[in-house]
């Protein structure tokens, strides 16, 4: 079982910056691939950036590659998305999941986290 927690979501202008993290229990952390998503309103959730459990390897989306930065430490047991350049498309529910296997955490079988809050505004 692992239990994840999101934070760092809020409001921010257009061109600003948010850090998400996402903390989860457990002392197996580090043998998990690791993934983000968001939903926004009237939207299904979709994948946004995955990490392997080693940080080796990284994946985003189209439209947030270059603004987003996925990244952990095992130490702390958190994951986290750096977000830059953001805009009013960023609007969403952000969501921390974990999984054995990045084909499982971009099939969204994985453990969840309650999500975070980001507004965007223009």
């Amino acid at each position: 079982q692992v239990q994840l927690v999101e934070s760092g979501g809020g409001l921010v202008q257009a061109g600003g910056s948010l850090r998400l993290s996402c903390a989860a229990s457990g002392r197996i952390f580090s043998t998990y691939d690791m993934g983000w998503f968001r939903q926004a309103p009237g939207k299904e959730r979709e994948f946004v950036a995955a990490i392997t459990w080693s940080g080796g390897i990284t994946y985003y989306a189209d439209s947030v590659k270059g603004r987003f930065t996925i990244s952990r430490d095992n130490v702390k047991n958190t994951i986290y998305l750096q977000m830059n350049s953001l805009n009013s498309e960023d609007t969403a529910v952000y969501y921390c999941t974990a999984a054995r296997g990045i084909i499982t955490v971009r099939a969204q079988s994985g453990y969840w986290g309650q999500g975070t809050q980001v507004t965007v505004s223009s």
